[in-house]
């Protein structure tokens, strides 16, 4: 990996084009390095583990509008939307397809200076290569630039610190990605980076306070702008440039100001693509760091005994877990038992509350509207709360795989007086956690998510072509998807008539 250094430049002052940041990601899309089998059997795995989330989301109402905004864009050759048949125009299929895998906040993650969703990279990319006739191999290649442009992005350049969502680094991989899928020119990909970036950079308002749908929009979104820019960049239209360095560019007006300097790892030439690697997956349906909370919380249980002596809980955790879901974000929303799924999803108070009286968590059951309001619950949840502990926060930060983790210590006081201490550093399922998820683990979740929605049938097709995605024909790549009989698309609830249909 070769380090960047990446800071504002003054528009008189010489910055050639190829030391710009868009150039030296475009450079990484357009190395024709191959994809290693540990990668491909990863970027495999992920796949599966989008398209399980996707089909247990897939009646929600979220979901349903988008598909329906999707369906009324049909288009050849196109796309495939999930859970219906037919072909759709690229990047609605993205769109749709994006707002199903994000909406149950329950596929993959990256964590260091920012968030990140690396699997939000894989609609868009594989909505472009099933509309442009690219095969397995390319896509597979697409997928692994997408992950390491997101991943890097993420090691070095903090959004949320200046309140900018995380989707801003997802616009920029997502058009790198689909360089790479169509084998771009380096020029192409510049500006297409360059579009999606300007595009896709918005407030962190979607994850703050009463969090609403857009939670799952915002990624969908921009994957939807990374598609358009690729597409106006193939026309020859250009986009603002130095888009992260100029004097009224991202960093110097968005993020850390023309004193700044940012430093960007990206693989250097030949330099295969291993970021996904170090990205990991999702047991339980809620925002990762609390991931591991609700694995203590089970582990805990029984060491606690009766709930009701419990006098107050207090996790210990990292600055990025207190702020953003525990109580050092000051919501007070997120202890309101009426709150949103999305908020209730960012509230670890909430969830730790839910995983100690029920010794789990489930993606459906664990956010229905009557068990947050049910009064034990209300009580205990609210004798939670969250402090940042230095030690958690530099793990967090920590470059090294051994040591960096997203968990938290919880003191839980009795009210004789007795102080239960438990600890975890990383979730079960972590690759280091006590029970790693492995290819067997991918298709029991999807086994398990798309019950009662797919046919047994078409979930053993959709399985058999996936697990063999990256050796796809382009005439066999349409097949990366699936469909429901419509009794399922049923469930979900009709929204208002729209401006498309």
């Amino acid at each position: 990996m070769k380090n960047h250094l990446v800071r504002t430049h003054r528009s008189a002052e010489h910055f050639p084009r190829e030391h710009h940041l868009a150039w030296q990601i475009a450079e990484v899309a357009t190395d024709p390095v191959e994809v290693a089998p540990e990668i491909a059997e990863m970027i495999v795995n992920r796949i599966i583990d989008n398209a399980a989330v996707a089909a247990a989301a897939l009646s929600r109402r979220p979901v349903a509008t988008a598909r329906d905004q999707a369906l009324a864009h049909p288009y050849r050759p196109g796309a495939t939307v999930f859970g219906v048949a037919g072909r759709f125009s690229p990047e609605w299929a993205a769109w749709a397809n994006g707002v199903a895998v994000r909406e149950l906040d329950f596929h993959d993650t990256f964590l260091a200076a920012e968030y990140s969703h690396p699997g939000d990279n894989i609609p868009a990319i594989l909505a472009v290569a099933q509309h442009a006739g690219r095969t397995g191999r390319d896509l597979l290649r697409g997928l692994a630039t997408g992950y390491e442009i997101q991943i890097d992005l993420a090691r070095s350049i903090c959004l949320h610190e200046h309140k900018i969502d995380h989707v801003a680094h997802l616009g920029p991989s997502a058009a790198a990605g689909i360089g790479t899928l169509l084998g771009l020119e380096t020029e192409t990909v510049y500006q297409a980076i360059g579009q999606a970036l300007h595009t896709t950079t918005a407030t962190r308002q979607s994850r703050k306070g009463e969090i609403s749908s857009w939670k799952a929009y915002a990624p969908a979104f921009a994957g939807k702008m990374a598609v358009e820019a690729v597409d106006r960049a193939l026309r020859g239209e250009g986009a603002p440039a130095p888009i992260w360095e100029g004097e009224d560019g991202v960093i110097a007006w968005l993020l850390g100001g023309p004193e700044v300097e940012y430093s960007v790892p990206l693989p250097g030439p030949g330099e295969p693509k291993r970021a996904i690697l170090e990205s990991y997956t999702k047991e339980h349906s809620a925002e990762y760091q609390s991931q591991a909370p609700i694995d203590l919380a089970r582990r805990m249980r029984e060491q606690i005994g009766d709930l009701d002596q419990i006098a107050s809980i207090v996790l210990h955790t990292s600055h990025h877990t207190h702020v953003v879901i525990g109580t050092g974000s000051n919501d007070p929303q997120k202890f309101d038992p009426g709150a949103s799924r999305e908020t209730l999803d960012h509230s670890v108070p909430y969830i730790f509350a839910v995983a100690l009286q029920d010794g789990g968590w489930h993606h459906e059951r664990s956010y229905a509207p009557e068990r947050a309001k049910r009064p034990d619950t209300v009580e205990l949840w609210r004798k939670i709360s969250t402090a940042e502990d230095p030690e958690w926060t530099r793990r967090y930060h920590s470059t090294d795989p051994r040591e960096k983790a997203f968990g938290a210590r919880a003191e839980v006081t009795l009210k004789s007086g007795e102080v239960i201490v438990g600890e975890l550093a990383v979730a079960d399922a972590h690759l280091l956690g006590a029970r790693p998820f492995g290819r067997d683990r991918y298709l029991a979740k999807f086994r398990a998510l798309a019950e009662g929605v797919l046919e047994p049938a078409e979930q053993d097709r959709f399985l058999e072509v996936a697990q063999r995605a990256g050796e796809l024909s382009a005439d066999e790549l349409p097949q990366l998807s699936f469909t429901v009989t419509p009794d399922v698309l049923a469930r979900a609830p009709r929204s208002p008539k729209g401006l498309f249909r």
